[in-house]
């Protein structure tokens, strides 16, 4: 098996997802007691947290360039990002990199792709929903994603960082969400993706009106995948 750099932290609440969901992918494909070989680093969420202003965006890419390099040469043949939003850094990591960096959105635009998916609603942090670094992959991919609706803007930014990024689940958040999905259904939507790695957390993904697209989900399976050498 091939081994992995994760870097994480942003938050490392679904950091830990990242880790037991390639962990369990691997064991199921190999046999137990086989687990991914890994390297993780995970950083100071507070260094990068929130960010709104350009110059904060230049030393988000700094903190997260330095980790990619680090993991690089500690041996890690290929990178993940574990978060959404730090995907807006991405072509400035990935260029200080001789290595791979598997690109969230690009993960979930193929899947979507090989589905038939054509229109879908995007939920994450506000920089996600209302910023081109992400939605122009989807689009790429041949999926016409519906204009952000500004109230669920503020709504989901709130509720990702003030809540779902501190471990907090409330029932209020998973109703709102739930609500969200169904508006967006009789919008003309035919999917959702969950544009941020801790939406699971309030957002059953079995139970809703819409097929769900769980970023992290394609992410890591796409991470493990490489591990057990595809791609």
């Amino acid at each position: 098996m091939r081994k992995l750099g994760l870097i994480g932290g942003m938050s490392w609440i679904s950091t830990s997802t990242y880790y037991d969901r390639i962990n369990r992918y691997v064991r199921a494909r190999v046999r137990a007691p086989a687990s991914a070989p890994l390297l993780l680093e995970s950083l100071d969420f507070s260094l990068v947290y929130r960010v709104t202003e350009d110059e904060g965006w230049e030393e988000a890419a700094r903190i997260v360039t330095a980790s990619a390099q680090r993991l690089e040469q500690a041996g890690a043949g290929a990178l993940v990002i574990c978060a959404n939003s730090m995907h807006k850094v991405y072509n400035e990591v990935a260029a200080s990199v001789g290595i791979p960096i598997f690109h969230i959105a690009e993960c979930v635009g193929e899947k979507m792709k090989a589905d038939g998916v054509t229109t879908a609603a995007l939920f994450g942090t506000r920089n996600v929903m209302t910023e081109s670094f992400y939605r122009k992959r989807l689009v790429a991919h041949g999926v016409d994603l519906l204009p952000p609706d500004m109230d669920y803007v503020e709504q989901l930014d709130r509720i990702i960082y003030d809540e779902l990024m501190l471990g907090k689940v409330t029932r209020d958040a998973q109703r709102k969400l739930k609500t969200m999905i169904t508006v967006k259904e009789q919008a003309g939507a035919k999917a959702i993706v969950l544009a941020c790695t801790e939406l699971d957390m309030v957002v059953d993904i079995d139970a809703n009106v819409l097929p769900i697209y769980d970023s992290l989900k394609i992410h890591a399976e796409k991470a493990a995948e490489w591990i057990l050498g595809a791609g």
